[in-house]
């Protein structure tokens, strides 16, 4: 690892540093109805928005009602997609021919794209038309992302409001998510790489004749727009099979580092706009430091790995380029992977299934501890604040001192929801990587044998049910079982979550705050931020280290004395 590699890590960190107040000041102004400097132009778009869909946007709603309209616009959602892809051979904008998406196939990857997963058990270039690809497909980017905004706007407000009775309007809060935040930033975000060289066409794919006198046939499509939302709303989901390792998805080394900067980015402001509207942007910096902190001992780990002698391949180290991106080299491989695994994001610029085992377990624990080192738009910072829930409450215990946080009571019903969030998924993991450990139709889906064969099915539950979307490639997942199977461990996994922290949200709304006393226990200190992520990574490990010892850290002690699966 030479100095220009330290130099682009070093610089990208700070950027996400310095990104994290710009964007997240403006946010918060964003959800608080405050005039920002778009509002001459979107501000009369939005209220014909509401006025075209019958919305009172001054009137808010309790949280069941705001649960319900969710959860409902999330499952007409996922209809709406899965009926356009089960009939996209008969719909327009279909230059290729392509034929409708087989009944299981649809089913998981409406369900994908509605939880903000973006698995993807399909080659996008030769089975989804353009007209899937951007009104069903890109349409959700868009809005499973502002879902998941919405959500964590939603249980900022139960946090930050005393003795109130509402969390907002969902259908509010959708509209200002999609409309001030992920347009802007995805329009400017699609100029500049079709600057760069990302097609953005509505052509019908190029046939050419090769140096061999074959005929390839290279796929067109409106890539850059599909590529810009992925990043920046955490989605993950390639308009070609090979993702961003592909040249036409990201093409030079300046997409490379927007794109892998833009995964990120909202999701670290969200905790800036957090600690805005609960009044104290030391508590949003707190959430934000212990999960930068997470970012960089999982970074550190995975470069060290990749960077040493492999004793199995008789390589050298720095000589593991088998996977990854030859173009930007091992550290940009490795910048992405644990940044796209850290953000709930699933995107990719070079092959998980050929990282290192300690870099696959990087890979592989980010995403079990529940994404929230970041996480997804939204959902990373709830689960976050679901851990701070259960740390204050462990706290609270080892002092004999009923838990509070930001002056609330934390009781039994937030830590019972707080538990099932963390639970939920966790289950859908372990049990459904059991299943298809045992079956014939789990095992015969694998490209590797031993422990790195359990690892591509392990990293699969895990990345559906903590809605990632990347994957140990080795895995054949599109088949009936794991199309079925993976798109339950995603609704778990969404709507599993979503469910206790709006909860929470109505439950805490409704309290009064107390002032701190000399009995209080800050959390906004460096303290906190030590337990709260011993709390994460005493929970992810608990839950998690039998399973990974039969994968990743097996794999490493074996290949260490030479042997690879």
């Amino acid at each position: 690892m030479g100095i220009l590699d330290i130099v682009q890590v070093v610089v990208f960190l700070a950027a996400v540093i310095i990104g994290t107040p710009l964007l997240g000041s403006f946010m918060a102004k964003v959800f608080e109805g405050q005039r920002v400097w778009l509002s001459p132009v979107l501000r009369p778009v939005e209220n014909g928005i509401y006025r075209l869909t019958a919305v009172d946007a001054t009137k808010e709603m309790s949280w069941r009602t705001y649960l319900i309209a969710l959860v409902a616009f999330k499952v007409l959602s996922a209809v709406v997609v899965f009926i356009i892809l089960l009939v996209q051979n008969s719909l327009p904008l279909n230059p290729a021919g392509v034929s409708n998406v087989p009944v299981a196939l649809a089913f998981n990857t409406a369900v994908s794209f509605m939880t903000n997963t973006n698995w993807q058990n399909y080659a996008g270039e030769t089975t989804m038309s353009y007209f899937s690809q951007m009104v069903a497909l890109a349409v959700q980017n868009f809005t499973s992302a502002a879902v998941g905004i919405a959500a964590v706007i939603a249980l900022t407000r139960g946090l930050a409001r005393k003795s109130a009775t509402t969390v907002g309007n969902f259908w509010v809060d959708l509209v200002r998510g999609t409309l001030y935040i992920l347009l802007p930033i995805a329009i400017i975000f699609t100029v500049i790489l079709v600057w760069q060289g990302v097609p953005q066409t509505l052509s019908p794919y190029a046939t050419a004749t090769t140096l061999s006198g074959s005929t390839q046939v290279i796929p067109l499509g409106p890539m850059a727009s599909q590529e810009a939302i992925k990043m920046i709303g955490t989605n993950g989901g390639g308009f070609l099979n090979a993702n961003s390792a592909h040249p036409f998805e990201n093409p030079t080394p300046l997409t490379n580092f927007l794109e892998v900067f833009s995964i990120l980015w909202i999701a670290a402001a969200l905790t800036y706009t957090y600690g805005t509207m609960v009044g104290s942007r030391r508590q949003g910096w707190t959430i934000f430091t212990a999960m930068f902190a997470l970012l960089i001992v999982g970074l550190a780990l995975s470069l060290v790995s990749e960077f040493s002698p492999n004793p199995a391949l008789g390589l050298p180290g720095g000589s593991l380029l088998e996977g990854k991106e030859l173009r930007f080299g091992i550290t940009n491989s490795i910048l992405w992977s644990t940044s796209t695994t850290d953000a709930s994001n699933g995107s990719v610029n070079a092959m998980h299934d050929s990282l290192t085992p300690i870099a696959g377990l990087v890979a592989m624990i980010n995403i079990q501890l529940g994404e929230v080192i970041f996480g997804g738009v939204g959902s990373g910072l709830y689960g976050m604040l679901i851990f701070a829930i259960l740390t204050v409450f462990i706290a609270g215990l080892m002092v004999g001192r009923t838990p509070e946080y930001l002056g609330k009571k934390i009781e039994a019903l937030e830590v019972k929801m707080a538990i099932i969030a963390v639970l939920l998924p966790s289950a859908s993991i372990l049990l459904f990587s059991a299943l298809a450990t045992v079956i014939t139709a789990g095992i015969t889906s694998l490209n590797n044998g031993g422990p790195h064969g359990f690892s591509e099915i392990l990293y699969a539950f895990s990345s559906a049910s903590q809605n990632n979307g990347s994957a140990f490639a080795g895995l054949n997942g599109n088949t009936d079982f794991f199309n079925i199977t993976l798109g339950i461990a995603m609704l778990i996994g969404r709507l599993g979550v979503i469910v206790p922290v709006m909860v929470i949200a109505g439950s805490m709304i409704g309290k009064k705050a107390t002032p701190p006393s000399a009995g209080t226990f800050p959390t906004d200190r460096p303290l906190f931020v030590v337990l709260l992520v011993s709390i994460v990574v005493i929970v992810g490990a608990l839950t998690f280290f039998p399973a990974l010892s039969l994968g990743p850290l097996v794999e490493h002690f074996l290949m260490a004395a030479g042997r690879t699966f």
